[in-house]
């Protein structure tokens, strides 16, 4: 065992992840070996995000502000990570973690990672080696890896892809998804809506992300909805117009706990959100995934693919709510990620992980 605790600081950069890190921070603060340092940044403190953390009981040991209230755009997303890529680096002065966890490949992330390598602190990234499309998704995710240390991903393909890739076979494990962590719990809500929608920028232009979303808004109509507003990636504003010409009252920000219970509850989640495809097909729920934003994700069977117009979404809505998922599996996991990687972390001596990597082939 090793000689000393080690320090794991732990990024959270949005909303979309800090729930799913949720089961690993309160693990790792419970190991006796492990210090637990949480750094909370970039959009939460645009979208209050960061008070989930506070309310679960966390600690918040540093604050790096990237992104500003009511500035969205490319422009400001450049502005924003070289903001992190300052402010990770002094908290890694104040805090000399032993490992930074970090999670996706958001600009937050990728912010982190960079300011880490540069800093010298070794690097976990979790949900490494998955496809989507995205924004830069496909882009940052693998960047994030090719600076990471220690690599812990939902499923074996993301393994074997990482070690395609050139990553030393030794240092990456196959742990499952820690958004499947705790679910088990999760009960439904007894005033969940027909249908929860969530669709969040693809890549394209404001005009074009507001045909879209409205499309996906005509063909939900006349259900029971409720509409999330999305994250704020470049493009977000034109879905964000298109929420607020509808009568339906669009939803910000949601505690995990209650949009676990909504998402448990409803006949469907509609738009291109990767809850759809990790933490509804967990709970059996079916998801229409609309467009191209999850090309490349490993699939299960509660997702009904579909294109952007209001004709196919309707569809594919009808057909998702026809589903019998009682017989279903997902490739996610089985809700130990955040115990397992706090097991790695805790087991591994910082000798076995070289600081300067270099490619296997």
């Amino acid at each position: 065992m090793p000689s000393k605790r080690k320090t794991i600081a732990v990024v959270t950069g949005s909303r979309a992840e800090s729930g799913l890190l949720l089961s690993t921070m309160r693990a790792i603060g419970a190991h006796r070996d492990l210090n637990l340092r949480v750094i909370v940044a970039g959009s939460h403190f645009v979208q209050d995000s960061w008070r989930d953390i506070e309310k679960a009981g966390l600690p918040i040991d540093a604050k790096v502000r990237m992104q500003k209230k009511g500035q969205m755009g490319r422009n400001f997303d450049i502005e924003a990570y070289g903001r992190g890529v300052t402010g990770f680096g002094k908290a890694y002065e104040s805090l000399c973690p032993d490992y930074v966890l970090v999670l996706g490949d958001r600009l937050e992330v990728h912010s982190a990672a960079s300011a880490a390598m540069i800093w010298g602190v070794r690097i976990g990234h979790v949900h490494g080696g998955d496809r989507a499309e995205g924004l830069a998704d496909e882009a940052m995710r693998h960047s994030v890896s090719k600076m990471a240390h220690l690599h812990f991903t939902a499923t074996p393909a993301s393994r074997k892809r990482l070690i395609r890739m050139g990553e030393c076979e030794t240092c990456v494990f196959h742990v499952g998804s820690p958004a499947v962590d705790s679910l088990k719990d999760v009960r439904a809500a007894e005033d969940a809506p027909l249908l929860i929608v969530m669709q969040h920028p693809t890549d394209i232009l404001d005009l074009d992300e507001n045909r879209s979303m409205r499309e996906t808004l005509a063909a939900s109509r006349g259900y029971e909805r409720m509409v999330m507003m999305p994250n704020l990636d470049a493009g977000s504003e034109g879905i964000r117009q298109a929420i607020r010409k509808t009568k339906t009252k669009p939803v910000e920000h949601l505690p995990r706990e209650r949009f676990l219970s909504l998402l448990k509850g409803c006949k469907a989640i509609v738009g291109n959100s990767s809850a759809g495809l990790i933490e509804a097909a967990a709970l059996r729920v079916p998801c229409v995934n609309i467009g191209p934003r999850q090309n490349g994700r490993e699939k299960p069977s509660n997702v009904v693919d579909c294109g952007e117009n209001r004709k196919e979404i309707a569809a594919a809505i009808l057909k998702a709510m026809s589903l019998d998922l009682r017989r279903m599996r997902h490739p996610y996991g089985d809700g130990l990620a955040g115990q397992r990687i706090t097991d790695l972390l805790a087991g591994m001596d910082l000798s076995d992980v070289p600081l300067r990597k270099q490619n296997t082939y």
